[in-house]
């Protein structure tokens, strides 16, 4: 069913409806619908920074990416909308990270995985995924393009470890994308994923409240691909969003390039704990030859298999929507 509703600050509620023109006017806050957030947000999955109560329950690490703010810090997003990028220029995307007891932005970071922070952006759909690149400016504020293709509610994602802190943390912010608006469902399941001529596939299950391993093989034409590149410091970079609310599982892999040990593929192997049952979509990014792709899968962190589906760099018609931006 189509309308001429402008989706505001109900737009999780007019979600399902299809062809919506999604936007707001000047003078309301383009912010989406919040899930209630956990106490405490995790840096990766198994590793979390607190436990809510249902996390303590079965022994799983809370998620990240529910709360603008923790622990003495706030995500300030400076363009809370942006719009689509529908053949235009993609728009500019800027944040700070806020520094609660001093009002000052952060300035100083740690560098993890060869970045001072890493950003992600994922529709509330989980049909488009960006993994960015910000540059920071001197007073604090990072900058990055943001080619986003379709209109609707979206999650940014700030992974970050401040200059000091022990612990990092994942602070997340709704982003509102205007334009016109079609709704989609979570992608169906799959064993594989396909993305530029590569084929990855995937074995393990998530399992709630406890640590299972999850393998996936890369191969093109048939063949394993044995000479996978280094990207962030590892051969592969998993992020996992629980489908509803957005939860954030920033997953490692097992081992490194240049431990001994570690083979540059065919099969890049992490260990992951999901918080609860339900829903995720996992995407990994890797990079051969060159250049990094993006494969994209759902599962269920209740005994379901493993589905997928994968998408490159400039592989605008394909849904999921995954890319980089450098």
């Amino acid at each position: 069913m189509h309308t001429g509703l402008k989706v505001g600050a109900f737009a999780a509620a007019l979600a399902a409806t299809f062809g919506t023109a999604y936007g707001v006017g000047s003078a309301v806050n383009p912010v989406v619908s919040e899930p209630a957030a956990a106490q405490h947000g995790g840096h990766a999955a198994g590793t979390g920074k607190g436990k809510d109560q249902g996390a303590a329950e079965h022994g799983a690490a809370t998620p990240g990416g529910l709360q603008v703010a923790e622990r003495g810090y706030t995500l300030d997003l400076k363009t809370p909308k942006l719009p689509a990028k529908e053949g235009k220029a993609p728009a500019e995307l800027r944040f700070a990270i806020v520094q609660d007891s001093t009002g000052r932005q952060v300035t100083a970071y740690k560098r993890e995985h060869g970045k001072e922070l890493h950003l992600i952006v994922a529709s509330r759909d989980l049909t488009v995924y960006r993994h960015l690149h910000p540059t920071r400016a001197a007073d604090g504020t990072w900058s990055t393009p943001a080619e986003l293709p379709k209109a609707g509610g979206y999650r940014v994602f700030a992974d970050f470890t401040p200059k000091g802190e022990k612990e990092g943390l994942t602070l997340g912010s709704d982003l509102a994308v205007t334009g016109s608006y079609q709704s989609a469902d979570l992608p169906e399941h799959a064993t594989t994923a396909t993305v530029d001529g590569y084929k990855v596939g995937l074995e393990g299950e998530l399992v709630p409240g406890k640590p299972s391993e999850l393998t996936l093989r890369v191969t093109k034409n048939g063949k394993p691909v044995r000479d996978l590149q280094p990207y962030l410091g590892a051969y592969g970079h998993l992020v996992a969003l629980r489908a509803g609310d957005l939860a954030y599982l920033h997953v490692h892999p097992n081992g490194e390039p240049g431990d001994g040990k570690t083979k540059p593929g065919p099969e890049v192997s992490f260990t992951a704990t999901a918080p609860s049952k339900g829903a995720y979509r996992l995407f990994l990014d890797f990079q051969h030859q060159g250049t990094v792709r993006t494969a994209a899968f759902t599962v269920h962190a209740n005994g379901g298999r493993a589905t997928g589906a994968g998408t490159g760099d400039g592989a605008a018609d394909h849904e999921p929507e995954s890319a980089h931006q450098h």
